[in-house]
């Protein structure tokens, strides 16, 4: 490697010196040695990292490609899936304070390991319910599932009824009923996550500061990038296996696949979901394995070893001297570390920036986690597709963009140089063009599929404001209909029906997926009074959804990119408005902050509010809701699309707040020597102390290191 000129100098100058002074090639060449040990030790650690950030990712991204999944095979509604999807969060909440204080004291990469092994832990218990379950089953007329007998549609003789309302409420009698295998196995999976949640609470926090704490500063802001932008091919893989895992059967390997008379395109079917959590566990296993190798310390990088902090942290930030202190933290115990917490809590809430970026991020990751967890969902309801074509467009076309966006944060704020406010402004632009990008979706929605009974009535009018369609007519009035069933039939006048009987189909022939119903009295009365057929499965959207499916897809991907470039500057703006000794913690705040008020609420509240616009909801074997069957496509929109441009509306005023007060904290001056890349350049002495005891930064017990000495 290179040797500076600065040493080289000194090389010379003891040269000229009889006899000459073998301690100085010493000295240069455990300087050398330092030096490559910096850099190849930060460099294996980003790797580390970045590999540990890709199975995490992985992981959580192929939880939410589940979750129409989940919400199927344990037959519950989408405000209980997202109490399981919060649950990962309140794994976070349960130790992320002590983690993240505690944890940068300690041997930081070993934490990060135990972590990985603990996070592989829960996704395999998420995984086990599937070997402990009955086998999947679902609603079929006898028809429909390979049988030699093929009774009427039309139960006019109520022994016919296979799943009758009177086996219905014999079952409701039974007094096991409740204790069916899989009643409650939903609980395994919110259990699993939560550990998943707990492995995960080391990574970010001690990660990024050991990042941060060893990396060249001008290098820290593009290897966070690059540790984002390997993570986002986490969630690539995540939604590409949650693609492939939905095309399969979810009892495969344990069924005659030719016995089921499902389809993908059917609302009911469930695919393999528990097969992607094996892989996922073994990736998780195999991420932490480095940590356990990796030091505690690393050499400090050349110019950053007088000076643990930038011209930015001088901007914002004082130091006592630190000869006053280098020995004290040799003394220091676990002790004092705890009795230093209070203090260090309050110099972060007394931090004005960091408070109102806080409160921007919090909001705005309610809207995006709430849009995220129910994107596959949206597109399943809104368009018609497939929950394997959802989770495929997902992974392969808006992951990379969010890659994209991430990578060029990083990419812009390393040839621009840009400081403290230009991050500010890149961030708050980022979020104001992607909201208002968002707007443009609420046009790009597809009607309401004609459901006989729901959306339609059977004469094919739509229902007024003052009225409801009402399941029964006078074609299936003779009938002995259940109105809780959902077996959903497709007629000739492209009208779906509920199931054969509501369409008063009296006859069928063929089996499986190929059967086909005929005299069907109520198909086809709003043009003719003949009788019609109907095939299995529910008739498809309109023929403008396509077309809107992929106006969709191109405004999706413009705006997650737009929303991703404000990713990396909103982290710069974190760590350089802190103390450096405080960054770990300030991390560990803003990530519990995350977890527990957008994490935990927004899958809640986002999941209680699509429920709301649920039209037909279906029933368990053993009497109760189920999950829903079919949703208002209009009310799905608005609600889906509005709370999360509402929140994000929101938290673009809290950003503007955080630029307003930087831009009074900073002067003209500042901003041109951060623009240059001039670091070091601090200004004068009676501004800095005028910036910062009107900010009540200052801590006199502060010495540099000390986070990574103890």
């Amino acid at each position: 490697m290179e040797i500076s000129s600065k040493e080289n100098t000194h090389f010379f100058s003891n040269n000229t010196v009889l006899p000459v002074d073998r301690s100085s090639f010493k000295s240069e060449s455990s300087a050398s040695k330092e030096k490559q040990s910096c850099c190849g030790g930060i460099k294996i650690f980003l790797g580390a990292l970045s590999f540990v950030y890709f199975a995490k990712a992985l992981s959580g991204s192929y939880l939410k490609s589940t979750i129409t999944q989940i919400e199927r095979r344990f037959d519950i509604p989408s405000s209980l899936v997202g109490v399981i999807d919060g649950s990962f969060e309140i794994g976070n909440l349960l130790i992320i304070i002590l983690v993240s204080y505690f944890g940068a004291k300690l041997h930081r990469p070993r934490i990060i390991g135990a972590g990985c092994l603990i996070m592989s832990a829960g996704t395999f218990l998420i995984a086990m319910p599937q070997f402990f379950m009955g086998r999947y089953r679902y609603e079929r007329f006898p028809s429909t599932i390979n049988s030699t007998v093929s009774p009427s549609p039309c139960l006019q003789d109520k022994s016919q009824t296979p799943l009758s309302a009177l086996e219905k409420s014999q079952a409701k009698i039974n007094a096991g009923c409740e204790k069916e295998a899989g009643s409650s196995m939903w609980i395994y999976v919110l259990l699993g996550n939560l550990l998943r949640g707990i492995g995960e609470t080391p990574i970010q926090p001690l990660g990024i500061a050991y990042i941060d704490d060893y990396a060249v500063e001008e290098n820290a802001a593009l290897y966070i990038g690059c540790v984002q932008t390997v993570a986002i091919i986490g969630p690539i893989f995540g939604f590409l296996l949650g693609s492939l895992c939905a095309k399969l059967y979810v009892d495969i390997g344990f069924v005659d696949l030719d016995s089921v008379s499902l389809s993908p395109k059917d609302v009911q079917w469930v695919g393999a979901w528990w097969l992607g959590y094996l892989v996922a566990g073994v990736i998780s296993v195999l991420a932490g394995i480095p940590f356990w190798f990796l030091p505690k310390h690393l050499p400090k990088a050349e110019g950053r070893k007088d000076s643990s902090t930038s011209s930015e942290h001088c901007t914002f930030i004082t130091e006592e001297s630190k000869d006053q202190c280098t020995s004290a933290w040799q003394q220091a115990k676990l002790a004092e570390m705890a009795k230093d917490f209070l203090p260090s809590l309050k110099n972060l809430f007394g931090n004005p920036v960091y408070i109102l970026y806080l409160c921007a991020s919090i909001i705005q990751f309610n809207s995006l986690i709430g849009m995220v967890t129910y994107k596959p969902k949206y597109i399943e309801q809104q368009y018609g597709q497939t929950s394997s074509k959802t989770n495929f467009v997902i992974g392969l076309i808006n992951i990379p963009a969010v890659a994209f966006g991430i990578f060029s944060g990083g990419l812009i704020m390393k040839k621009l140089r840009i400081g403290v406010l230009g991050a500010a402004k890149l961030s708050l632009g980022s979020s104001f063009f992607g909201y208002l990008l968002l707007l443009s979706l609420f046009a790009l929605g597809c009607e309401n599929s004609d459901v006989a009974g729901l959306t339609v009535s059977y004469h094919g009018t739509r229902p007024t404001t003052d009225s409801e369609p009402a399941l029964l007519s006078e074609c299936n009035w003779g009938c002995s209909c259940s109105r809780d069933d959902w077996d959903p039939i497709c007629g000739e006048d492209g009208v779906t029906y509920i199931s054969a009987c509501l369409a008063g189909c009296r006859a069928s022939s063929g089996a499986g997926k190929s059967t086909v119903f005929f005299n069907c009295s109520c198909v086809g009365t709003s043009e003719s009074s003949q009788s019609s057929s109907a095939v299995v499965g529910p008739c498809q959207k309109g023929n403008e959804c396509p077309k809107m499916f992929l106006y969709f897809l191109v405004i999706s991907v413009i705006t997650s990119y737009t929303l991703s470039v404000g990713g990396t500057p909103g982290y710069i703006l974190l760590l350089r408005c802190i103390k450096p000794h405080l960054k770990s913690f300030a991390l560990g705040i803003y990530t519990l902050a995350i977890r527990v008020l957008a994490g935990i609420p927004a899958p809640v509240y986002f999941g209680v509010a699509i429920d709301t616009t649920c039209l037909k909801w279906g029933s368990k074997r053993c009497g109760g809701r189920g999950a829903c069957r079919l949703y208002d496509s209009s009310a799905l929109r608005y609600v889906y699309l509005g709370l999360t441009l509402v929140l994000g509306t929101v938290s673009v005023f809290f950003s503007v707040a955080v630029l307003w007060v930087l831009r009074k904290r900073t002067s003209p001056q500042d901003e041109t020597l951060s623009a240059n890349g001039e670091r070091g350049a601090c200004g004068t002495k009676g501004r800095k102390d005028s910036f910062v005891n009107s900010d009540q930064l200052i801590q006199s017990t502060y010495w540099p290191e000390k986070e990574t000495r103890l």
